[in-house]
């Protein structure tokens, strides 16, 4: 493209188009253009353009949440969980992941019961919690959890239609929302960096919402958009000690919240000798976990705060 008009080479611009030569989803390139002693160079982004993903909001509450909830020897507190939630919330569906050693089936409508082998873990049955929900979001909760007349999954589902950038926002459990602020210090490449673990750390509050706050990560009990947490998933290789792990593998890739006005309650612990055997995990897994954070986020330290 040559001229000695500045208008012609203007008319000729307008007309330029881009074509890459190479297949890449997600790339760029660089444009030189040179007019007598000067130069432009235009930043070309190349995108593949995805498909939308759509849920069929419906009309009323049980069409936009799914409650998910992972299962272990504990079919007494599960059935308490279930009857609470009936109580305020009679047709929304409830996803139950169980890797109890020895099964019971549970009976009551709009509850999905799936049976694992025994023993599989925490992770392993919230992945094939999440894997089976239909709906736009998923409130989490643990079995021995409690719903009360201040558990208003409407409330957190008002944030995140108003916030469309959140991924996840946390509630609280008995009045304590439990959330936690995180800082990445990278290492170099042959000790790796640190993850600093502060608890009540939070940001700037939700514009609306001033009970509400942006933080790194939040309790057991949360309303998450479903395809976001399933492109961080939750890593299977922890079975007995896990949760930061979900925020800290979404670290930059999740908006977290934590709200104060929405509240669940927790159950009386009794006693259940099976179940305890299997509560307090031994050393070596607690070794393991380390060596887990080592090899895959390349961490050397967790400190805590």
């Amino acid at each position: 493209m040559e001229t000695e008009s500045l208008e012609e080479l203007n008319k000729l611009l307008a007309k330029v188009t881009y074509t890459s030569t190479v297949y890449h989803i997600h790339t760029g390139d660089l444009v030189n253009f040179l007019f007598e002693h000067h130069q432009a160079v235009f930043p070309i982004v190349i995108r593949q353009p995805t498909l939308p993903v759509l849920y069929d909001v419906g009309t009323d509450i049980n069409d936009h949440v799914t409650v998910a909830t992972k299962t272990f020897m504990r079919y007494k507190e599960l059935k308490v969980l279930i009857s609470s939630l009936r109580r305020y919330y009679k047709d929304m569906t409830l996803i139950v992941a169980d890797d109890s050693f020895e099964s019971e089936k549970i009976t009551e409508d709009n509850v999905q019961q799936y049976i694992m082998p025994g023993g599989q873990g925490w992770f392993a049955g919230r992945n094939l919690a999440v894997s089976q929900v239909t709906t736009k979001y998923f409130l989490w909760v643990d079995d021995d959890f409690l719903f009360t007349d201040q558990t208003k999954i409407e409330a957190l589902v008002e944030v995140m239609e108003a916030i469309p950038e959140l991924d996840v926002v946390g509630g609280s459990v008995t009045g304590n929302q439990f959330y936690f602020s995180l800082l990445y210090e990278e290492g170099d490449e042959l000790t790796g960096g640190c993850l600093h673990r502060k608890s009540n750390g939070k940001f700037n509050s939700i514009p609306n919402f001033p009970r509400c706050h942006m933080v790194n990560g939040v309790v057991n009990f949360f309303l998450a958009r479903t395809d976001a947490v399933s492109r961080v998933r939750f890593d299977p290789k922890l079975k007995r000690v896990a949760h930061s792990e979900l925020f800290m593998d979404g670290l930059g890739t999740l908006m977290v919240a934590s709200c104060g006005h929405v509240s669940i309650g927790h159950q009386p612990r009794s006693a259940n000798a099976d179940y305890a055997k299997f509560r307090h995990p031994a050393q070596s897994k607690m070794e393991y976990k380390k060596q887990l954070h080592f090899f895959k986020n390349h961490l050397k330290c967790i400190l805590y705060g």
